[in-house]
């Protein structure tokens, strides 16, 4: 996910540079050390599982990076092998889009693989770079403008792109049982974080999105002759904001967040797994409730404001261009540009109420642009 700067309606958005490196320079220095090898592997030619597709898939969101791919050993893929007793070759990709796995993952598959399983599409709408927008404050923000520029993709593109991919995989990998799972709902209509700035309409938009999105998937899947499963029904009631949390809400490193954390992925094993029609594991019978598999690591510096502060900092609020938007919205730009020094403080307290204040600035605005529309 990748802060992006401001543009007035009908305007493209440009990366903002400074942003960016502000944010790789963040995410550069919390990466977590490599902390366990992957418990089910095996780079064969006859591998029998091979697990596909993007983030989702790869397991980010578990705190567990393994390669620049991400690879957690906390993926549902790693959890569904386990299980199994499957050996797999983990194919998953941080940042996938459909090209990338025609062009990168597939050509592992033989006409002896017998599972694949993977989630992929949400990087071709542009999954990062709206989540970032919509997650600014409403006076910088085009959230409206990105998610139709994300449903004009799914509408006009995305089918074509799924047929081919689908039927690449189908060619490749004729006798696999292929299971595409959907994605889930994020948001239950609450931002708790005070550091993002969803509005309750923005999060329905999303919410239905997504929808969009999954109803897409289920049907070009099928058409293809693959399964598809639904994650969205398990994920009630743990969405970002609810508790337990499945999906990390604004997390650090930035990388994982709005992605399925450890709970999460074992909720995915859980909607994969009836779907893989093996009858070579040893543990069909038990219920898995992902006790065991989604232990969570601590993350001290997300409760730590000083360092959360950095991703509102790199919405340069205080830049002439935002100052210009903020007075033109009813917001005094000098109380914008108090709040962003009182961001840069070492005094978390003093951190704390900055983001408070700015939060009710926002508050406002949402309730005027409700009342105006």
């Amino acid at each position: 996910m990748r802060v992006v700067a401001p543009r007035t309606a009908g305007q493209t958005r440009s990366v903002n540079s400074q942003t960016r490196r502000t944010l790789t320079t963040i995410a550069a220095a919390s990466s977590l050390a490599l902390i366990a090898p992957l418990q089910a592997s095996a780079q064969t030619d006859d591998t029998t599982y091979v697990g596909m597709g993007d983030s989702y898939s790869a397991g980010v969101g578990t705190n567990a990076p393994t390669d620049d791919c991400y690879r957690s050993p906390y993926g549902y893929p790693v959890l569904l092998a386990q299980r199994e007793g499957l050996p797999l070759n983990y194919q998953a990709c941080s940042g996938a889009t459909t090209s990338d796995v025609a062009n990168n993952q597939v050509g592992v598959l033989t006409a002896a693989t017998d599972y694949v399983t993977m989630t992929i599409g949400g990087n071709d709408v542009g999954f990062g770079d709206v989540i970032t927008e919509c997650a600014q404050p409403g006076w910088v923000s085009n959230c409206r403008g990105a998610i139709d520029d994300a449903r004009t993709i799914l509408n006009q593109q995305m089918p074509s792109r799924y047929n081919t991919l689908f039927g690449t995989i189908g060619n490749r990998a004729p006798n696999a049982d292929v299971v595409i799972g959907g994605y889930p709902r994020l948001f239950n209509g609450e931002d708790c974080n005070l550091f993002t700035f969803f509005s309750g309409s923005e999060m329905s938009r999303l919410n239905s999105a997504t929808d969009e999105l999954d109803n897409l998937i289920r049907s070009t899947s099928t058409n293809a002759g693959f399964d598809y499963v639904d994650p969205r029904g398990p994920f009630i009631g743990h969405a970002v904001c609810d508790d337990p949390e499945w999906i990390n809400g604004l997390s650090f490193s930035l990388i994982e967040s709005f992605h399925p954390n450890r709970a999460g992925n074992v909720a995915y094993a859980n909607v994969f797994q009836p779907a893989l029609d093996t009858s070579t594991s040893l543990q069909r019978s038990r219920s898995f409730n992902g006790t065991e598999e989604a232990q969570t690591m601590p993350s001290p510096e997300r409760d730590d404001p000083r360092v959360m502060a950095q991703y509102v900092l790199a919405m340069q609020l205080d830049s002439p261009a935002n100052l210009k938007r903020a007075k033109a919205a009813g917001i005094n730009p000098k109380q914008i540009q108090k709040i962003t020094k009182d961001l840069r403080s070492n005094n978390a307290k003093k951190v704390t109420k900055a983001m408070e204040k700015l939060q009710r600035f926002d508050a406002r605005y949402e309730k005027k642009q409700e009342r105006n529309n």
